[in-house]
């Protein structure tokens, strides 16, 4: 299986990228990718999205050591998404009120994938917007840019709002997978070029295969769509994208 990812601030962003990647082991047979994208229009987004981040890592080490203990127990992957973001939802709470931090601070959409090579079966869960790609099938998560963010459930009892989530999606017999923050649509034509050919950059980015022997592959397209297309994400982006 190969990793691609990519980060890239939004050619109408001036001063920090606000979104944030995620890629890490819960351990050899499970791994989990995360994608997240701050409010520009809340306090301080770059902070918030890279809040998440390392609080996120933070949890999917615990679970990782975890499961080490509880080798003989068998768990299903909506367990384990809904342990992971049950402990975000904690270590948020905690940071929230320990730092005194104002819900403004805190507001970032969250894309996460988990899946299980053995037995080849993933789940993603998108909290706010986000686009996904499983195997050649776009959906894209668009609330007219109103995201329902994390941070304005705190104050809610996590059983009852994480039960209502319904962004989750379930698949097997992994291909090719991706998951972005809506940068991903905001392409647009900043410069001209010598080529007039129009070009679909979320397939090129999420399904065509161009330079996939090369870890630089979404970087190298990126590039080529802004010198031979002449455009660029005008959003912040990031991208994960697994081919097995």
């Amino acid at each position: 299986m190969n990793l691609y990812s990519t980060l890239q601030i939004g050619d109408y962003h001036i001063n920090h990228c606000e979104d944030y990647l995620l890629i890490k082991k819960i351990d050899s047979d499970k791994i989990v990718c995360a994608v997240m994208d701050g409010c520009s229009t809340a306090m301080e987004s770059h902070f918030a999205s890279a809040l998440f981040g390392k609080l996120l890592r933070k949890v999917i080490i615990e679970t990782g050591y975890k499961s080490l203990y509880e080798k003989d127990i068998q768990r299903s992957l909506d367990e384990d998404l809904k342990e992971i973001v049950e402990g975000l939802f904690q270590e948020l709470v905690f940071i929230k009120n320990h730092m005194m931090l104002d819900e403004k601070e805190l507001l970032t959409t969250l894309s996460i994938l988990i899946y299980d090579k053995i037995k080849d079966q993933g789940i993603i869960l998108t909290i706010g917007d986000g686009v996904v790609c499983i195997n050649g099938k776009i959906t894209e998560f668009d609330r007219d840019n109103k995201p329902d963010y994390f941070a304005y459930h705190l104050h809610e009892n996590f059983e009852d709002w994480y039960s209502a989530q319904s962004q989750k999606i379930f698949f097997n017999d992994l291909n090719d997978i991706s998951i972005a923050t809506d940068g991903i649509l905001s392409f647009s034509k900043i410069k001209k070029t010598d080529s007039d050919e129009m070009v679909n950059c979320i397939e090129y980015l999420m399904i065509d295969r161009q330079n996939s022997d090369t870890q630089e592959m979404l970087n190298r397209k990126l590039k080529l769509l802004e010198h031979q297309y002449g455009v660029k994400p005008t959003d912040d982006l990031a991208i994960i994208r697994m081919i097995k």
